[in-house]
């Protein structure tokens, strides 16, 4: 019987103060979902460094999770100087319902800055035709807003808005607190496209879900990068959002890998949340037979090619 495919649930991010960081993405529409204090040897063999702790927020937006670490023991800051073609680059896009609105939002918080320059690029029907607007949060996390043309909402996003809707109308809220809908993709920067594509597809059953070839001035004024050509490949997981993006830089070219990957309590490791349905699946991602010497009871963390970070987690 075929495995069926693992499923992104949410995206992990490590901060040097998670309950500040928190407050940011609280203004960005995301909802509290709780607080975990983890440690032990189970947590310090996933974080691949022993006697690790840390103080763990909780949040959602829609169906889609985010945790917020701080590590008792910090790692390094977000490397100075980053850019779009990076390695070690992974942003996830928040789908709004109205880009003016959110973009507005935005600009009145404190502490980010902008990658898309000089506001929401309208990209060309070739690469969707979407409207987008890259940018770090205050710790230096790449994040996107993300709007679709209003003749090709998925209808995913169309049901989440009216919903936000209605909601908003019955208990008076101003427009701002349903703009936000969910997470539609994290996008990684990847070295080699097939290479790339057959990790995912052979590990976790990930399936090709289309690309295009980005270029032109709009995609220079989003990713910030003189004449930009990127390869871009979306791999579905699950069926529903989130999905995963390929990037691969044809120019400029993606840049030399550090020296040091980020470790589990740096703030560049982000990690995609990735549910397994049983030990038949979580064996194939691992590519192993005995899983004991590489999981723990929260989990198993893994690596794709490009050294970006997935942490593997049972379903409920």
């Amino acid at each position: 019987m075929a495995l069926t495919a693992a499923r992104i649930a949410g995206v992990g991010l490590t901060s040097a103060d998670a309950d500040a960081l928190a407050e940011f993405y609280l203004a960005l529409g995301f909802e509290r979902a709780g607080i975990e204090v983890r440690g032990g040897p189970a947590f310090g063999h996933l974080a691949q460094r022993p006697h690790a702790a840390a103080r763990v927020v909780l949040l959602r937006l829609g169906e889609e999770w985010l945790e917020i670490a701080t590590f008792a023991k910090r790692g390094r800051p977000y490397p100075r100087g980053g850019a779009s073609n990076d390695p070690w680059f992974q942003h996830f896009a928040i789908v709004v319902a109205n880009m003016q609105v959110a973009y507005e939002r935005l600009t009145r918080l404190e502490g980010w800055s902008a990658i898309t320059r000089p506001a929401p690029q309208r990209l060309p029907q070739s690469a969707g035709g979407i409207t987008a607007f890259k940018f770090r949060d205050p710790e230096g996390h790449p994040l996107e807003l993300l709007e679709f043309p209003k003749d090709r909402v998925p209808p995913l996003w169309s049901a989440r808005a009216r919903a936000r809707h209605e909601s908003r109308a019955s208990m008076g809220r101003g427009e701002q607190s349903g703009v936000f809908l969910g997470v539609d993709h994290s996008a990684i920067v990847v070295a080699n496209t097939e290479r790339s594509v057959a990790f995912y597809e052979r590990r976790l059953a990930f399936r090709h879900a289309g690309g295009s070839i980005n270029r032109g001035v709009e995609q220079a004024h989003l990713d910030g990068l003189a004449e930009p050509e990127v390869e871009v490949t979306a791999l579905a997981s699950g069926g529903q959002p989130p999905h995963l993006e390929l990037l691969c830089y044809r120019s400029p070219r993606v840049r030399a890998a550090p020296a040091a990957a980020p470790e589990s309590a740096d703030i560049a490791a982000t990690r995609l949340l990735i549910e397994i349905d049983g030990p038949s699946r979580l064996r194939v991602a691992l590519g192993v037979d005995d899983l004991a010497p590489m999981t723990s009871r929260c989990g198993a963390l893994m690596h794709d090619p490009d050294g970006h970070a997935l942490l593997l987690v049972p379903c409920d």
